[in-house]
């Protein structure tokens, strides 16, 4: 209710009298007693402020402007600005299940903020059947949009379609479901069982159908980046090669741990073994080595999918992503003799690039958050060429026979 400071009259009639004490106390109900007009001026600047998850508060900073200068100079041929969207895009899901949890649209939702700068629009968002969820989107790049800032085509490397795929969300509506896929994960080490996995494939098969493999990208974070990763192994299994980018992916399992106890028994027998006299059964590790080898061999001869790790070495969730596939061969290893193995690996043993926060967060909450990966001071190191576990998860991908990859232009 405004409030009138203008004085007051020095004659007011019977009737106008009454109004205005009745007006009077109004005002003081309002008001609260002291401090009552500090309320609506904290509101105020609450509002100015904007929602914690606006794109404008928690958002990346230092945004080039979009204009027709992205033709000549694409912001996209920078690793560091394609990371940046790729984190931006999952976190738009992340807001579209929020959103449709507090029953917003695109005109009062929090979610498109997150993608309008950039340029693109939300042409599909997968829904999880069993709770109604969003779980991730197919975003698309919006050519009228672009036109309006005289964007006149699509930059280079900058994708046609990104299927973007959040992780769990602590909300009641969809606690219980992500949850289920958490728990398949921890047991399986597989989420090929899912709804969402089906959903997911599906989306990004057509997709490369309709662009191209080489115009698409795959993002997906903690719970999302184990999807993300299934699928895209599925396509390259074909031949299919997608540009994939996965943040905090889930490493740890039960059955990858029961499946490195075994590794390690049969490590020490092998030693074991190799120290008796009996000359059959020493000749056993070279010949696994030999065998390993010629897997490497022909591994490297094929076509490779290379995806894009990003993780934290306090995030124990996907922490053991960073180990080598070769430990014994690191260990004691000259600093001559390190950078020799690490140009060996450039040049011929790329299976994945991981890339470590070298400033990240040190509590768990936030080295498992997405956030840190748009950071302005955000500093990446690429640790790994060669992981022992991405290594094993992307061996299947090299015991199907490739299929010609669908390209377009």
């Amino acid at each position: 209710m405004p409030i009138d400071l203008s004085p007051a009259p020095t004659a007011v009639a019977a009737g106008d009298l009454k109004a205005v004490e009745e007006e009077d106390e109004e005002v003081e109900v309002e008001g609260g007693g002291c401090g009552g007009g500090a309320v609506v001026v904290a509101a105020a600047d609450a509002e100015a402020e904007g929602h914690p998850y606006d794109f404008h508060v928690s958002g990346p900073r230092n945004l080039p402007p979009p204009n027709w200068k992205e033709i000549i100079r694409s912001s996209w041929k920078d690793p560091n600005y394609k990371r940046m969207v790729m984190a931006c895009f999952i976190q738009a899901v992340y807001l579209l299940e929020l959103d449709r949890q507090d029953q917003k649209g695109e005109d009062d939702g929090l979610a498109p903020k997150w993608w309008k700068p950039f340029k693109y629009k939300v042409t599909q968002t997968l829904v999880d059947e069993r709770d109604g969820s969003i779980y991730g989107a197919v975003l698309e790049w919006d050519r009228s949009s672009a036109l309006s800032d005289f964007i006149l085509i699509r930059p280079s490397g900058a994708p046609r379609a990104v299927l973007a795929l959040r992780g769990t969300l602590l909300q009641k509506p969809t606690m219980k479901r992500d949850l289920q896929d958490d728990l398949r994960f921890l047991v399986w080490e597989s989420l090929r069982g899912s709804v969402r996995y089906v959903g997911a494939l599906a989306a990004l098969k057509s997709a490369v159908e309709k662009f191209g493999s080489t115009n698409v990208c795959v993002a997906g974070h903690s719970l999302g980046a184990g999807f993300a990763l299934q699928v895209c192994k599925e396509l390259a299994k074909q031949g299919v090669f997608v540009e994939c980018h996965l943040f905090n992916p889930p490493s740890v399992s039960l059955a990858m741990g029961v499946r490195s106890m075994s590794e390690k028994a049969s490590y020490l027998w092998k030693k074991v073994k190799a120290s008796l006299p009996l000359k059959e059964e020493a000749t056993t590790p070279l010949e696994s080595s030999k065998e390993e080898a010629g897997d490497k061999k022909r591994l490297h001869t094929e076509k490779k999918w290379v995806p894009h790790l990003y993780v934290n070495n306090s995030d124990y969730i996907c922490c053991h992503y960073n180990a080598p596939s070769c430990p014994s061969a690191a260990d004691g290893a000259s600093d001559g003799q390190q950078q020799q193995r690490k140009a060996s690996e450039i040049a011929s043993d790329v299976v994945a690039k991981l890339f470590v926060t070298s400033k990240g967060p040190q509590k768990f909450l936030e080295a498992h958050g997405l956030e840190q990966w748009w950071s302005d001071g955000m500093e990446l190191q690429l640790a790994l060429y060669d992981s022992k576990l991405i290594n094993r998860q992307l061996k299947s991908i090299h015991t199907t026979a490739p299929v010609s990859s669908p390209a377009k232009s």
